[in-house]
């Protein structure tokens, strides 16, 4: 396996100039998220697949996602198929870019921290596209936003979430909680693990994401001048259901997942 622990050459000439064209793109895509969840979400936050089909919403939810990973000069890839609506989406997790990411492929409610929901425009943004928020440490939170999750999925919703329960960096993929694993067993809906990637000339890059006390704004600001990357979304084999065993269903997502990043497979990719 050959991985890059750089995103760029010591010495990169053409940051300055990404930076001149990249930082208005940013601005107006973001005014364009505004106006798109204004004028769509917030008046379908509760559409749900019919028939594999995706309904309008999600397909601009998509859209969106896809544009603003190019601004950050990043590609969609993806690698093999997503379920169809409702499934419980698992996924590794290294930054915010994450969940562009992950809707850039398929529209989905994402488990985020409290304090999200009140960063200004961002947290509204995240909670008209259907962000179930969670206080880390509570236990009464995680008992709701479990009972959300279920409502969601049984309403036929797919809920994306990061059994990790926060950020890792330099490669490192953290233990999955189990606890999680319940929503899809009481909803009885499928888990499928997906596999989160960055590559550039096919080797992977694993800066991309935070670096050890990176800050959200710098973080944005780093990644806004970085060379071109392939963003790689490996849709992965279902955890079979085992309602005795979260455990093994978190151990087997968690493993399919280290996997993946490990092994690229470039022979059956979507752009």
């Amino acid at each position: 396996m050959s991985i890059d622990t750089t995103t760029v050459p010591e010495r990169d000439l053409l940051r300055p100039l990404r930076y001149l064209w990249r930082v208005p793109l940013l601005l107006l895509h973001i005014l364009l998220g505004v106006l798109l969840c204004s004028l769509i979400l917030s008046w379908n936050q509760h559409v749900v697949m019919a028939n594999g089909r995706e309904p309008f919403a999600h397909r601009m939810i998509r859209w969106w996602s896809i544009q603003l990973l190019r601004v950050f000069g990043m590609r969609s890839v993806r690698f093999g198929e997503p379920l169809a609506d409702p499934v419980l989406f698992v996924a590794n997790h290294t930054s915010w870019i994450d969940i562009v990411l992950l809707h850039s492929q398929r529209a989905a409610c994402f488990v985020a921290k409290a304090e999200i929901a009140r960063w200004p425009l961002v947290g509204w943004m995240a909670a008209t596209g259907g962000t179930i928020f969670h206080r880390r440490g509570s236990n009464h939170s995680l008992s709701t936003v479990m009972q959300v999750m279920v409502d969601r999925l049984r309403g036929g919703r797919s809920v994306a979430v990061f059994p990790e329960g926060g950020t890792g960096y330099n490669g490192i993929l953290k233990v999955f909680h189990a606890r999680i694993f319940q929503a899809a067993l009481d909803a009885e809906v499928p888990v499928q693990p997906v596999a989160l990637r960055f590559a550039r000339g096919g080797r992977r890059v694993l800066d991309a994401g935070f670096r050890e006390d990176e800050s959200f704004v710098h973080n944005i600001v780093r990644l806004l001048g970085e060379a071109p990357l392939d963003a790689e979304v490996h849709f992965l084999t279902p955890a079979p259901a085992s309602p005795d065993a979260r455990r093994r269903m978190a151990e087997l997502s968690r493993e399919r997942i280290r996997t993946a990043l490990e092994d690229a497979a470039p022979d059956n990719r979507r752009p």
